[in-house]
Formats: C-alpha cells, structure tokens, sequence
C-alpha cells in the first residue's frame, strides 16, 4: 500500500485544494457542532418545560384536594 502523499506539507497542501478542502471540513464540523449544542440545549429546554408542568399539576391537585376537605368540612356536597 502506498500513501496518497509523499509528506505532511503534501498531506495540508491536499494537492493544491488545501483551502476548500480545509474550508469546508472546518464548515461541517461547526455546523455539527452546532447541531448538538443546539440539540443539548433544546432538550434542557424540553426538561425545564416537563418540570414546570409536573409542579402546576401537583399545585393544582393539592388546590383541589384542600378544597374538597374544606367542602367536607363544611357540610357542603
């Protein structure tokens, strides 16, 4: 098997499309990039929104049930 350049100089030149080459491989790992923190970041958002919901459940279950013990407590169907 032989290489595909002779030296390291060879390797970063890329045959004389070092600049799109090196371009566009810096371009897709940015854009990667930014899909996963984007990605990280809506999921943390999807969290905080699930949270947020199971409180104003338990608050409005707890509302509920303080009502229906004041209900009883007054005689009240």
């Amino acid at each position: 098997m032989t290489p595909a350049f002779s030296s390291f100089a060879d390797f970063l030149a890329m045959g004389g499309y070092a600049f799109y080459v090196w371009l566009s491989l810096v371009t897709t790992l940015v854009v990667l990039l930014g899909l996963v923190g984007y990605s990280l970041w809506q999921h943390h958002a999807l969290l905080q929104a699930v949270r947020r919901q199971q409180r104003r459940e338990q608050r409005l279950r707890h509302a509920r049930e303080h009502m229906n013990k004041e209900q009883v407590d007054a005689g009240t169907p």
